[in-house]
């Protein structure tokens, strides 16, 4: 693996380093997105980059922004959102061996406030 070609795209770096034969026992228990933060820090220290900076790149690039289009973003950039997104839900997904785990829980929403109405979910008849 060249280091023009590691420059340039981390997450294929990543994925070649976790899928080589060679790697791949040890690498079993790392995620994709560990060795793509990896790759990304290693970029950094090659490119002169501070730490602050590298790792302020790399916040940038793992965070979802709840307010962006996402149908604006080509496959590649949505699929990163996605997995990005995966592994955020599985990280916070309880399970019935965690110790706080609870079955069936049920939330009361407050009924004192004004109910918001949304445009989209009222039903008019001529739009049928």
């Amino acid at each position: 693996m060249g280091f023009l070609y590691f420059s340039k795209d981390c997450s294929r770096a990543a994925e070649q380093l976790k899928n080589n034969p060679r790697h791949k026992s040890y690498l079993e228990q790392v995620s994709l997105r560990q060795l793509e933060k990896l790759f990304s820090l290693l970029r950094g220290y090659l490119w002169g980059q501070s730490l602050a900076e590298t790792m302020e790149q790399i916040r940038r690039e793992t965070t979802i922004d709840p307010e962006e289009d996402l149908n604006k973003l080509d496959d590649k950039e949505l699929a990163k959102r996605k997995s990005i997104m995966d592994e955020l839900f599985e990280k916070n997904q309880k399970k019935k061996d965690d110790p706080n785990f609870v079955y069936d829980v049920e939330v009361e929403f407050p009924q004192d406030e004004q109910l918001q109405s949304c445009g989209w979910d009222t039903e008019s008849a001529d739009e049928f």
